[in-house]
């Protein structure tokens, strides 16, 4: 199924009516309202960006981001009626990307998902069109594998990390990322630099970031709460030493 936009919200009218509005204006979008419904949903369908309410009735909209960002990177618009700087800065800091307050405007919460949804399609494009060109490119050349620790290394030909026999994929981002911390090595990366020089699209927020950090980590270290590999700087970014 089509859908650019899924609304998760357990007011079904305001679901209903938004999803309506948007698909009127040739935004494909669906709605469901509840966690379980939308776990569900986007197993089985290719979703752009997420419009989730905080109240869920039984699990909170808090609880879903957080299981969603486990395996996905879509924008998440948060869209509640508490008004409290709590619950927004919540929201951003576990992988939220905006916090919008009902009652809200419709066809301004449409220009807005519209446009974040455009840069989200050129950076895609961008991404395909450099993967494209990196396969062309190893194809014809050596094998490259770069040393990360004792053992375990990263191959450029492959995108995939070896330790031993065990290969271990990536995901382009993830790939993208450690490759760059890669080429740095030594040397503080910061949050900022990652994000236009990786994502190259500074409106992609920090909880993205400290996802694939986490994912990261738990694919290159042993004890990924106490990593030797990535390294954080508090307050600036992150290294390979």
């Amino acid at each position: 199924m089509d859908t650019k936009c899924l609304i998760v919200d357990d007011d079904v009218t305001i679901a209903e009516n938004t999803a309506e509005y948007f698909n009127m204006f040739d935004l494909p979008t669906s709605y469901v309202t509840n966690y379980d419904e939308a776990i569900e949903f986007l197993e089985s369908n290719e979703v752009s960006l997420i419009l989730l309410d905080i109240n869920l009735g039984e699990r909170s909209g808090f609880e879903l981001c957080k299981r969603i960002r486990e395996d996905y990177d879509m924008p998440i618009f948060f869209i509640s009626a508490r008004k409290s700087d709590d619950n927004a800065l919540m929201a951003l800091n576990i992988g939220g990307d905006d916090y919008i307050s009902k009652p809200f405007s419709v066809n301004i919460l449409l220009a807005k998902v519209k446009t974040v949804l455009a840069r989200y399609e050129k950076a895609a494009e961008a991404v395909k069109a450099a993967t494209s060109q990196n396969k062309a490119e190893t194809e014809i050349k050596e094998r490259e594998r770069i040393e990360l620790s004792p053992g375990l290394f990263l191959d450029t030909s492959t995108h995939k990390l070896v330790r031993g026999e065990e290969i271990i994929a990536l995901t382009l981002m993830e790939y993208k990322m450690l490759l760059y911390l890669l080429e740095n090595r030594g040397r503080v990366v910061t949050k900022d630099e990652l994000l236009e020089s990786v994502w190259e699209d500074e409106y992609i927020g920090e909880g993205t970031l400290s996802v694939h950090t986490r994912h990261l980590r738990e694919k290159t270290e042993k004890d990924p709460k106490n990593p030797d590999i990535i390294k954080t700087v508090w307050g600036v970014g992150y290294m390979i030493e």
